[in-house]
């Protein structure tokens, strides 16, 4: 909540959630030669100071707010001028501005902070740099973000941990998504602003500041795309492994992946998945080899809460930052509790995140009519009395992302923006309407990618495959009947995963998508929940398929033509990807 008036203060104070702020002593001084300001160009010129106040005839006079600390300032313009900055602050008062204090608007006043942190903000889809933005932390311990605007990032020598004086900026308002401070204003850097490293902070400054969240708030908090809190626990799994000494990664199949998935827990409540991408993949590993035990504790800042396959799951983000065992505070906080709680902390309590919940065909829709629904995840039990017949069953994928392929001129075309494949292997993935009924009601399932090979066992490439090298006469342009692997399961009685979407609750789509298929009576575990098995959205479960499919074998030559020409006019709504990522 914002306050009231054009004076926004920082939520730090007034947040519920809990914060840990990590303490420091002022950094170890570098050289300084007297209380005389260093004023740096970007180019790296340093003029003599009082040269250019002989030739002007400047007269500079000593800060009148603040007695002299030793300090030594280094200015830096993005203009690339440069003047003497001591001369400036005396000329403004020297107004040094607290955090607090920002408001929306210009301001000519100094504010003095440690760069807690750093990072880039690109657009999802494009790819294309949007700006620079960061962690700030004052001398009371508020935090507020920073933004370099993209056209000005490279002008500032940023460092993390360094303390530094930044004159002249605007007050922005936070933004709306995935916000990383309760501050509901933003520190953006101007086309006047000047930042000076401070050596010698005349007063300390924490190191860093945490918001951690509890299961419940993650839960509370699930797919708004609000704020991203801090999650702090133990792992119990690293990419399926369970935790051992002297535990070794597979940092190769990570980098292809470009991630990996720990199921963590917080003391005794229930475990959840935390999926670690790019960077923060790669600091997991950088820093899990410094270890010569293996560590137990893990902090990831600014992660988001999500439904994965039914259940809560958080994912780190740009912006996220990765701590172990004796990394920071609230982590060898949590070690000390670990070590004296080992009984609580193997106790699993984790139904509610590996399991979504039963339901009826009838009370599914039932759901689907409430105005509060939103997407969810359900486990229905239901007998297959058909296969519906007369439209495809199945679609052409980018052999690379698994997307939807379509004809180009000569060859497939990947239909995913963000694909890098130029030439594109087309892959037949399934996409396989069913009639499904149980006591209550009947409906109508789509069965997509890995849950049609759970359901029949054989991947729709084979079955494609497959009808071609027998019917060697058949027109390459004739859409593959629906295999005999799928009519045997009619009459089949299945738990199936299924997804509740906002095609539904808009009534585009009377279908229910299945995530996933599970054999009669087979149990549940906790690895069978893979993000890679169930997609977040149906709209991405193009994507989401699972890397085992890999190239088609015994698609090329006449065979894999005659598959791509028969994909010709299939064009399901369910394959179509989404405009945004």
């Amino acid at each position: 909540m914002e306050p009231k008036g054009n004076s926004p203060n920082s939520g730090d104070r007034n947040t519920n959630k809990k914060t840990v702020a990590s303490s420091a002593t002022p950094r170890p001084s570098r050289k300084s030669t007297g209380s005389s300001d260093t004023v740096m160009k970007p180019n790296g010129k340093s003029p003599v100071l009082s040269a250019l106040s002989s030739a002007r005839g400047d007269q500079v006079t000593p800060r009148p707010s603040r007695k002299s600390t030793g300090s030594s300032d280094t200015v830096m313009k993005p203009n690339g001028k440069s003047h003497v900055s001591s001369a400036l602050s005396s000329a403004r008062g020297d107004q040094v501005m607290l955090f607090r204090d920002v408001s929306f608007g210009p301001h000519e006043a100094d504010l003095r902070f440690r760069l807690i942190h750093f990072w880039e903000a690109r657009n999802p889809n494009s790819k294309t740099l949007i700006g620079q933005e960061m962690l700030l932390i004052d001398e009371e311990g508020t935090v507020i973000q920073g933004f370099v605007p993209a056209g000005r990032v490279g002008t500032y020598e940023l460092a993390s941990g360094s303390v530094y004086k930044l004159s002249n900026f605007y007050g922005s308002r936070n933004k709306a998504q995935y916000r990383v401070t309760d501050h509901s204003a933003t520190v953006t850097f101007a086309w006047n602003s000047e930042l000076s490293v401070i050596d010698n902070p005349p007063v300390a400054f924490q190191e860093d500041r945490f918001r951690f969240y509890s299961y419940e708030e993650f839960q509370a908090d699930c797919d708004r795309k609000i704020n991203l809190y801090d999650y702090v626990g133990h792992m119990k799994l690293v990419d399926g492994q369970a935790i051992t000494e002297r535990m070794v990664l597979d940092e190769v199949d990570i980098a292809e992946k470009r991630h990996l998935c720990v199921h963590v827990q917080t003391h005794g409540g229930p475990v959840m998945k935390l999926y670690l991408w790019d960077q923060a993949a790669s600091e997991f590993c950088e820093k899990f080899k410094l270890y010569v035990s293996t560590p137990s504790v893990l902090l990831v800042t600014t992660v988001n809460p999500k439904h994965l396959g039914g259940t809560l799951a958080l994912t780190s983000m740009s912006s996220s930052r990765v701590f172990m065992d004796a990394d920071v505070q609230p982590s060898r906080d949590y070690l000390a509790w670990l070590s004296s709680n080992s009984d609580i902390a193997n106790k699993i309590d984790a139904e509610v995140v590996t399991k979504p919940e039963t339901a009826t065909l009838a009370e599914l829709f039932s759901y689907i009519k409430l105005e509060t629904a939103k997407v969810a995840w359900f486990e229905c039990t239901t007998t297959i009395d058909d296969v519906v017949r007369g439209s495809a069953w199945y679609y052409i994928s980018c052999g690379g992302c698994n997307s939807k392929a379509v004809n180009g001129p000569t060859s497939l075309i990947c239909n995913n923006k963000k694909c890098d494949k130029s030439v594109v292997t087309g892959v037949p993935q399934y996409l396989t309407r069913i009639n499904v009924y149980d006591k209550s009601e009947q409906a109508v399932f789509v069965i997509l990618g890995d849950a049609g090979r759970e359901l029949t066992g054989k991947y729709a490439s084979e079955l494609v495959a497959s009808y071609f090298e027998c019917n060697e006469g058949v027109e390459a342009d004739q859409c593959v009947p629906v295999p005999q692997a799928l009519l045997d399961t009619i009459g089949q009685t299945h738990k199936f995963i299924v997804k509740v979407s906002d095609l539904n609750f808009s009534g585009k789509t009377q279908t229910i998508t299945v995530t996933k298929v599970f054999p009669p009576e087979a149990p549940h575990h906790v690895a069978l929940l893979e993000e890679h098995a169930v997609p977040s959205t149906s709209d991405d479960v193009l994507k989401s398929v699972s890397e085992d499919s890999g190239p088609i074998r015994g698609l090329d030559g006449t065979v894999g033509e005659r598959v791509r020409k028969a994909s010709d006019g299939m064009e399901p709504d369910e394959a179509k990807r989404p405009k945004s990522g």
